[in-house]
């Protein structure tokens, strides 16, 4: 599979697992909401203390499975690097995954005022790999 027909089907399908490894190789999967930025990277956002934040520290390595609401059906996995933007700096980006994902939100102060209060990071993904390439 592409990675542009990767990124068009994130940019309309956004539920999705996030993969990550603990320190000794074992898998962690969080359920995660996923986007597409301007540059073409997906886009998670999660806590600073989350698990898969400290995972992502020691092992940039992650792999997406996204699939549509209806969960059956249409699905791809990508593969890239992850990498970790923390506040101040992530919060332009978080204000855009909302939007990306969800439109306008009602209240923008509130929500800069929350991702604070959560220790909010954006995960950004350069993604290198995309399929399946072919059903079985």
């Amino acid at each position: 599979m592409e990675l542009d027909a990767a990124r068009d089907f994130l940019r309309k399908n956004h539920r999705a697992i996030l993969l990550t490894r603990h320190s000794d190789g074992r898998p962690q999967m969080s359920p995660v909401a996923v986007g597409v930025d301007d540059d073409g990277c997906l886009v998670v956002s999660t806590r600073e203390t989350a698990t898969k934040t400290r995972n992502i520290r020691a092992d940039a390595r992650v792999a997406i499975c996204a699939f549509t609401d209806a969960f059956y059906g249409s699905w791809i996995q990508v593969e890239g690097e992850a990498e970790i933007v923390s506040l101040p700096e992530a919060m332009d980006r978080l204000v855009a995954y909302y939007r990306g994902i969800s439109g306008e939100h009602p209240d923008w102060d509130d929500y800069r005022t929350a991702m604070e209060r959560e220790r909010r990071v954006v995960l950004r993904i350069t993604p290198t790999k995309a399929g399946p390439d072919r059903h079985g």
